[in-house]
């Protein structure tokens, strides 16, 4: 296959943010006393994992049995995330390398994530991504909100990069984006950053770090000896 570029999702597939996220929900739901235990926690994790914020508001409500409107919930849970991304965002072991070496096959790249603006703008700046993607980041608010699984995601970030989605390989950590990935008609790479294959099934290929990804096969250049 002639791949000509490489699209990442963000949360959990270049940026360690899934105990963030993970310790934001906790942190909505026990405020109200309520207690979480081991199994709940979980169950929470999996059916969110990859979620819009909206989306996964609106699952812990309901299996959290929350008061309070979805719109409040979204409000408290974003600024918990904020002030944890503000303090502990990092790289996924791997990704710069592996970046490298996608910039050494000249592959167009850039990021195709549900996150909203504002968690967006920390992790540009906590982070430097234009660095790594210049202008090619992309979030829900390039979509209408149209938030994976949907692929319109998936699908303009293609368009800004000027490459048909068939010629591209989506990196991702959870089944939402997966769907997504496939779903836009591209091959798709799951990261397994979380622990969770069940996530990841539909996947083409599936890694648990960057450096399983061998880009000189999926590009098809022989190795010299």
């Amino acid at each position: 296959m002639n791949y000509k570029a490489i699209i990442f999702d963000m949360d959990g597939t270049i940026i360690d943010t899934n105990n963030i996220w993970k310790k934001a929900t906790c942190e909505l739901i026990e405020a109200r006393g309520i207690i979480l235990d081991a199994e709940l926690q979980e169950e929470l994790l999996h059916r969110t994992q990859g979620l819009a914020l909206i989306e996964s508001c609106k699952i812990v409500k309901d299996m959290a049995k929350l008061d309070g409107s979805v719109e409040h919930l979204i409000k408290e849970k974003s600024r918990r995330a904020c002030n944890l991304y503000a303090q502990d965002i990092t790289f996924i072991v791997g990704f710069e390398e592996f970046h490298q070496n996608v910039m050494s096959h000249h592959l167009k790249n850039g990021i195709a994530t549900n996150a909203d603006d504002e968690t967006l703008l920390i992790s540009k700046q906590k982070l430097n991504l234009e660095k790594f993607f210049g202008k090619h980041i992309y979030n829900i608010t390039h979509v209408n909100n149209l938030y994976k699984p949907h692929p319109a995601l998936y699908l303009h970030a293609a368009e800004q990069l000027e490459v048909d989605p068939k010629n591209c390989i989506a990196i991702e950590d959870s089944a939402h984006g997966v769907q997504a990935a496939k779903s836009a008609g591209m091959v798709c790479i799951g990261i397994n950053s979380t622990s969770s294959l069940k996530q990841l099934h539909k996947a083409d290929m599936i890694v648990n770090h960057y450096d399983e990804i061998d880009l000189a096969q999926l590009l098809g250049i022989k190795k010299t000896t």
